[in-house]
C-alpha cells in the first residue's frame, strides 16, 4: 500500500523542528560555557576573599579594609542591577517563568554580563547566594539570543529560551517539571539537546568529577526508612519557614526603599563582611558547607546554631537587589538538618545501623522538594551532584512527606511566590523582585 505523498505542510513542520534541534545544541553550548565560566569566576572569587579575609587577620586596619571591600563588591553588584539590567536581580527562574508564560518580555542583552560580573561580586563577597538561578537565566538569554539570530518566529524562541534555561542548570527534566510545568515534545526534544552540549562543553572546561565528594554510603535498612519519612516532613516544615522568611527579607527591603538601593546592598554586604571575620566558613553560596555535613566533619553542638544562621543569611542575602540564586543555600541548609536529624537518630535508636551523612544527602533533596515543588528535579540534581544512588528509596519517602507539609500548610512554591512579587513590582514600575 502506497504512502500518501507528504503535504507542504507537513514537510514544512519537521524541516522547523530539525532546524530547532540544531539551534538546541548550539543554545546548550553557549549556556554550558556562559555557566562554567560563571562556576571558575566564583571559585577564584572565593581564593580573593579568602586571601582579603587572612590579610584582615594580619594587619591593624585589616578588618575595616575586609568589610568595605564586601560593602563595595555588594553595592556595585546592586549597581549594575539597578543602571543597566534590571531582571538580573536575584536568581532570575522567576522572571523566566513569567517569560515562558507570556507574562513579562525576555530581557535585554546586558543581562548576560550584568548577571555574571553582578553575581560574582555579591557571592563572592560572601552572601548566602547560589550560582544555579543565575546560570538558568544566563542560559536562558542565550538561548534566546540564537534563536533571534536565526529569525526564528517567537514560538521557536519561547521554546529555546527553555531550553537554555534547562540548559544553564544542565537538566531536562528542570525545563518540563518547573519552568513550563507540562510535557511539550517541542520543548523535551530542545530540552535535551541543550542539556547534552551544556553538560558536554561544561565537563570540557570544568573535568568529570561531581561537586561534592561523597564516602561510601550503603543502602539504608528497612527499619530506618520511617526515619527518612519523618525527616521529609520535618524538611517540608523547614521550607515553609525558609520560604516565608525570603518573602519576608524583600517585604523589609520594599519597606526601606527610600534607601537607595546601592546603599542597602552595601549594609548587607557589610554585614556579611563581618560574620565573615569571625565565622569564614559560613558565608558564600554554601557549597562548601553542604560538603562538610556530607562528609559529618562540623561538631554536633554548633549544627544548630549554624542552621539558624545560614538560615537568617539566606534571606537578608536576597534581599539585597543583587544577582544570586537559591539553589546552593538550600541544598546547604537541606544538608545540616538532615545531618542534625541523623546525629539524634543514631544517638536515640542506637541499634540501627545509620549513616548520619546519608541523611545529610536526604535532607538536601527534601528541603529542595518542600520549597520548591520539584520533586524530580531535586532527586535528580542531587543524585548528580554527589553521584551516589545507594538511597534512592529513602529520598522517594522524604521527598513524598516533604511534598506533603507545605501543601496541607497551604504555603506556595517559592518561585511562585517570587513571580508574584515580580509581576507586583513591574505594575508599579518598580523592577524585579526574582
Amino acid at each position: 500500500m502506497k504512502r500518501p505523498p507528504e503535504t507542504a505542510q507537513a514537510s514544512e513542520s519537521r524541516a522547523g523542528l530539525l532546524m530547532l534541534a540544531f539551534l538546541s545544541l548550539i543554545a546548550g553550548a553557549g549556556a554550558g560555557l556562559s555557566g562554567a565560566l560563571f562556576r571558575l569566576a566564583l571559585d577564584r572569587a572565593d581564593h580573593v576573599r579568602g586571601a582579603l579575609l587572612a590579610f584582615a587577620g594580619e594587619t591593624r586596619f585589616g578588618p575595616l579594609f575586609a568589610i568595605a571591600a564586601c560593602a563595595a563588591a555588594t553595592a556595585t553588584a546592586a549597581f549594575l542591577v539597578r543602571r543597566f539590567s534590571k531582571h538580573a536581580s536575584g536568581s532570575g527562574i522567576p522572571h523566566v517563568e513569567a517569560v515562558l508564560h507570556g507574562l513579562l518580555p525576555p530581557a535585554g542583552p546586558a543581562l548576560v554580563p550584568v548577571k555574571f560580573l553582578g553575581g560574582v561580586l555579591a557571592i563572592g563577597a560572601g552572601l548566602a547566594l547560589g550560582r544555579e538561578g543565575p546560570s538558568v537565566q544566563m542560559g536562558a538569554a542565550i538561548a534566546h539570543s540564537v534563536g533571534r539570530a536565526f529569525r526564528r518566529d517567537f514560538a521557536d524562541r519561547r521554546v529555546l529560551l527553555a531550553a537554555g534555561a534547562g540548559a544553564g542548570l544542565a537538566g531536562a527534566v528542570f525545563v518540563l517539571e518547573e519552568l513550563v510545568q507540562r510535557f511539550e515534545p517541542r520543548i523535551a526534544i530542545a530540552a535535551l539537546g541543550a542539556s547534552t552540549t551544556a553538560i558536554f562543553t561544561a565537563r570540557f572546561l570544568l573535568g568529570e568529577a561531581p561537586d561534592f565528594d561523597v564516602a561510601a554510603i550503603h543502602p539504608a535498612d528497612a527499619a530506618t526508612e520511617p526515619l527518612f519519612f519523618l525527616l521529609g516532613g520535618f524538611a517540608g516544615v523547614l521550607a515553609v519557614l525558609y520560604n516565608r522568611a525570603i518573602v519576608s527579607g524583600l517585604a523589609v527591603a520594599d519597606r526601606a526603599r527610600k534607601l537607595p538601593t546601592e546603599l542597602r546592598a552595601g549594609l548587607i554586604g557589610a554585614a556579611v563582611g563581618a560574620l565573615a571575620l569571625v565565622l569564614p566558613d559560613m558565608v558564600g553560596g554554601g557549597e562548601a558547607i553542604a560538603q562538610r555535613m556530607l562528609a559529618g566533619n562540623d561538631p554536633f553542638a554548633a549544627l544548630p546554631f549554624f542552621l539558624a544562621l545560614r538560615l537568617l543569611l539566606g534571606a537578608v542575602s536576597y534581599a539585597a537587589a543583587t544577582p544570586g540564586g537559591l539553589f546552593a543555600p538550600l541544598l546547604a541548609v537541606g544538608a545540616q538538618f538532615g545531618l542534625i536529624f541523623g546525629i539524634l537518630g543514631a544517638r536515640l535508636f542506637p541499634d540501627l545501623d545509620i549513616q548520619p551523612e546519608g541523611f545529610a544527602l536526604v535532607g538536601m533533596a527534601a528541603l529542595f522538594s518542600g520549597m520548591v515543588r520539584a520533586p524530580v528535579t531535586g532527586l535528580v540534581l542531587v543524585t548528580e551532584m554527589t553521584a551516589s544512588v545507594a538511597l534512592l528509596l529513602p529520598l522517594l519517602g522524604a521527598c513524598f512527606t516533604a511534598m506533603l507539609a507545605p501543601a496541607l500548610l497551604g504555603d506556595p512554591p517559592i518561585y511562585e511566590s517570587l513571580r508574584e512579587l515580580t509581576l507586583a513590582r513591574e505594575r508599579d514600575g518598580d523592577g524585579d523582585k526574582g
